[in-house]
């Protein structure tokens, strides 16, 4: 089921012991009179050679690293309870008492950030000071050491960070430094060139160029910054902090991210776009604390099936999936199964997403919001409140419990009715079913007990135990209920039918599933 969308973006962070390589840029625009800063005359059309640019540039772009503590589990005896197990032992092969219990260990990582101040100011990812190697837990950073492209090294002091954006601000502390300034990436354009600089796998003052493949570009992390510049200049881990620059010598972006099944290069990076970055480095700098606005509701983009079961276009709006009682959106009477088309006149779609508006507008604002109700349009006034800490909306829920609904072969008619029309059987959620899942015993919905491996539910990833909440936004809480609520979908002509899924204590997701003839 598909509850987690696959994400292939990854984050680069690239250093000894530490794996993880962030990378995404920050575009800025350099003062044409501000003392110090690097200028560079615009020219028309590509250049001949890259070579004046980068040698005028890359003083500026550093080197970030840090060491941090992490919780690792020590290695126990894989032969233990074997007869191999004593020789294993007696060949340091571990097996003591303390086997798998958490150990700390100081581990690395290496990013890339740039000055944009002449005193010392460094802008960089979040992540690059605060990613925890895989496989360790707990992570604390010890130290942060800038290095300039003279080997010079400071110790560099937390400014500020935010965690939604992905930005920090550090200081080091010298002077007289070479500095570059955030662009107007609102004046991008897809195809103008691009030139990035940073750290790749630890190689500092790397030059690589490309263009701008893509504005805009949503990467599915559905936050307020879901909004990056692609480009096909080549990124890898490491690069995370770097900046991307234009023709002008000015910064554009910053680089993140990269579309990659492998973790390296494949012509598909993406930076945060300047626009969005310079504002929030200038409140980090100036001591202020970041605020954005907060609907309180969790959100899906409307995919073909879940459109085509709605009777809805596709690409326009976005449904919610869960309102956050007593915020905003449960003040205003929006509902779960509510489809946002428009929020202040802003229409809602993959380029301007739901939380992309919100997250810009200020806290307090009375706005008309826009939505559509068992097929009819309606108009709701809401006043956003306040964004709370990512760490506060972060869903640690996790599926438990041990049993599997049963399923010995006694198909009743509607189970049967069911597996014929979408591929999957159903039991009726009861209060001792679903302690025994590992969920709330108030839960009221069906469990599917039996999944047609050839359906498009099975393609969708529905798994026995996963719980059916609503069928077209239709609560179903007996499997008479289910079947009769996808028979009428499918007298209706309708190509899909809406289920409203939960796996364990996850938030439920919509998911369009196609009927059968």
């Amino acid at each position: 089921m598909r509850y987690a969308y696959a994400i292939t973006a990854a984050l680069l962070v690239g250093g000894t012991g530490a794996t993880l390589v962030m990378q995404q840029p920050v575009g800025a625009q350099v003062a044409q009179n501000a003392p110090g800063a690097i200028n560079m005359a615009p020219r028309p059309g590509a250049p001949l050679s890259f070579a004046d640019l980068a040698a005028k540039l890359q003083p500026a772009v550093v080197n970030i690293s840090t060491t941090q503590k992490i919780q690792v589990r020590s290695g126990g005896n894989a032969f233990s309870g074997t007869p191999f197990e004593e020789l294993f032992k007696r060949f340091g092969g571990g097996g003591t008492d303390d086997s798998g219990r958490p150990i700390t260990r100081e581990a690395t990582s290496l990013g890339s950030g740039f000055i944009i101040s002449a005193d010392g100011y460094v802008v960089t990812n979040n992540h690059v000071i605060s990613a925890s190697p895989e496989g360790g837990t707990g992570a604390v950073v010890s130290s942060i050491t800038v290095t300039l492209p003279d080997r010079k090294e400071y110790k560099a002091t937390i400014v500020g960070r935010d965690q939604a954006s992905d930005l920090a601000l550090l200081k080091i502390d010298a002077r007289n430094l070479p500095f570059v300034q955030f662009g107007d990436s609102t004046r991008t354009r897809v195809g103008d060139w691009v030139v990035a600089i940073g750290n790749p796998f630890g190689l500092g003052g790397t030059v690589t160029a490309g263009i701008v493949s893509a504005l805009h570009r949503s990467i599915g992390i559905n936050g307020p910054y879901d909004r990056y510049i692609q480009t096909d200049a080549s990124i890898n881990q490491g690069n995370s902090g770097g900046p991307m620059f234009d023709l002008q010598g000015n910064v554009i972006g910053i680089n993140t991210a990269i579309f990659s099944p492998t973790g390296g290069n494949v012509g598909i990076g993406f930076a945060i776009p300047a626009e969005e970055a310079k504002p929030i480095i200038d409140q980090l700098r100036s001591g202020n604390k970041i605020k954005r606005g907060y609907l309180g509701v969790g959100i899906q983009p409307m995919t073909e099936d879940i459109a085509t079961s709605l009777g809805l276009p596709k690409d326009r709006g976005e449904i919610v999936a869960r309102v956050e009682p007593g915020e905003a959106a449960a003040r205003a009477g929006i509902r779960q199964g509510d489809v946002i088309v428009s929020v202040n006149g802003q229409e809602v779609t993959p380029d301007n997403t739901l939380s992309y508006i919100v997250g810009k507008t200020p806290v307090g604002t009375r706005m008309p919001i826009e939505l559509i109700r068992d097929g009819q349009k309606r108009t709701l006034t809401v006043t956003l409140g306040e964004r709370p800490p990512e760490d506060q909306l972060a869903n640690n829920g996790d599926a438990d419990g041990d049993d599997t609904p049963s399923d010995n072969g006694a198909q009743t008619a509607p189970d049967q009715s069911t597996r014929n029309t979408i591929g999957l059987g159903f039991q009726t959620l009861t209060p001792d079913l679903a302690r025994r899942l590992g969920v709330s015993p108030t839960i009221k919905g069906v469990v599917i007990s039996y999944v047609d491996p050839s359906s498009d539910a099975a393609a969708n990833g529905f798994q026995p135990r996963d719980i059916i909440l609503q069928i077209n936004n239709v609560p179903v809480t007996t499997v008479q209920g289910a079947a009769a609520a996808i028979d009428a979908a499918k007298k209706a002509k309708r190509p899909t039918v809406l289920l409203f899924a939960q796996r364990g204590n996850n938030p439920p997701r919509y998911i369009g599933v196609q009927l059968r003839n």
